[in-house]
């Protein structure tokens, strides 16, 4: 019997902490979650955070989807970069027919990897013909099925576009044994992440198995989860484990200079300076976090009551997301300098979070376009409906 059954998903994940950071040196090593990892996850339902309830997932809040994000990210960066990868994936299931849903997410191990939009694929009778190459697949190593956005061509070659004039773009899933998998995830961070490439070869994939992901007029599902688009969730989650690997950081930097006596100098305890950087860190940290999730807390207030999602919804979810994981990022550099020699050494947890932190702070979702993008939207629209703390 599951001991954590009764426990919730943020408590489930805060007690798999230990086992996890136990694991930590063999997942950067291996490049892979390991066995005991997986199956914990597995276990305790963890990949099932943001499955629709129908489908017998948690269909957890937003918040409750990052606290567990968070509590991961404090054990090991790379464990809570794939789950948040895998977790939202789970979110296409809200747009499948439920008997394709049910083939792919309730079927062990029942967890869904994908990568970066690119390619076509050919309308045939009955779905689709594929043949195309992906990249940036985390979590695949433990997936057992894919997924790949692509735009539809129809069997004359011509590009399928929506209503608006826009090119249709659909997920197709497919069987991670129908694909050919290529080991080139050789990085400074994020190691045990197994962001892979994979391919397919002339593949067919039924109609039931293409997803108009994030289209509304798709959606089979009435929660309020679902009214955000994956790209959202993944921000905030992304952002989430931020915090985590960043609390880890400063935390292991304060018990550092509760003990360390460097060589010539005073104890760092008793250092004016170190005292008041460990001060100012912490606010900054504690700042970020209260942020994003007030952000995250006001926008499911207002779908959970009804409301439709809006540009200001999108826009303040961004700029949450992005100014989270630079304050993430910036509290990870001080805690790293403040270590000093230290933190250079394998055995020490600091060089590790130093650059799985700097892996998180260049992926999409920590763009400075994103700034952009809010400041564009803010100036275009009136007080109303800028994105603002209410």
């Amino acid at each position: 019997m599951n001991k954590l059954a009764g426990l919730s998903l943020i408590e489930r994940a805060r007690a798999l902490a230990p086992l996890i950071a136990g694991e930590a040196d063999s997942i950067e090593r291996t490049r892979r979650l390991t066995e005991p990892v997986v199956s914990a996850l597995i276990g305790n339902g963890l990949y099932r955070s943001l499955l629709p309830q129908s489908l017998g997932g948690a269909e957890a809040p937003l918040e409750v989807f990052m606290g567990m994000q968070e509590e991961i990210a404090k054990a090991d960066a790379s464990t809570a970069w794939c789950l948040g990868q895998c977790s939202v994936c789970a979110m296409t299931a809200a747009y499948l027919d439920p008997e394709a849903a049910n083939e792919i997410f309730n079927t062990a191990p029942g967890i869904l990897a994908w990568g970066a939009i690119a390619h076509s694929v050919q309308a045939v009778p009955g779905g689709y013909r594929a043949h195309a190459r992906w990249e940036f697949a985390s979590g695949s190593r433990q997936a057992s099925w894919l997924g790949a956005h692509v735009r539809i061509t129809e069997a004359d070659g011509t590009p399928r576009k929506k209503p608006d004039g826009s090119p249709e773009i659909r997920t197709v899933l497919f069987p991670i044994t129908s694909a050919t998998m290529y080991d080139v995830w050789d990085v400074i961070g994020l190691k045990g992440t197994g962001t892979d490439s994979y391919s397919v070869d002339n593949l067919f994939i039924p109609e039931k198995f293409a997803a108009l992901r994030d289209d509304p007029n798709a959606l089979r599902e009435s929660g309020p989860l679902y009214k955000l688009s994956t790209n959202m969730v993944f921000g905030m989650g992304f952002a989430a484990t931020s915090l985590g690997l960043a609390r880890a950081t400063l935390d292991a930097a304060t018990d550092l200079a509760r003990e360390k006596l460097p060589q010539g100098l005073a104890a760092m305890r008793e250092n004016n300076a170190v005292q008041g950087l460990i001060g100012r860190t912490e606010a900054s940290l504690r700042a970020a976090r209260a942020y994003l999730y007030t952000t995250a807390a006001e926008v499911w207030r207002d779908l959970e009551r009804g409301d439709p999602l809006t540009e200001a919804h999108r826009i303040a979810l961004r700029i949450a997301a992005t100014w989270t994981i630079h304050q993430s990022a910036s509290v990870v550099d001080t805690a790293y300098h403040m270590a000093g020699a230290t933190a250079i050494f394998h055995a020490n947890p600091f060089e590790r979070r130093f650059r799985d932190m700097h892996a998180i702070a260049q992926q999409i979702q920590a763009r400075d376009t994103h700034y952009e993008d809010a400041g564009r939207a803010i100036l275009s629209a009136n007080l109303e409906t800028a994105p603002t703390t209410r």
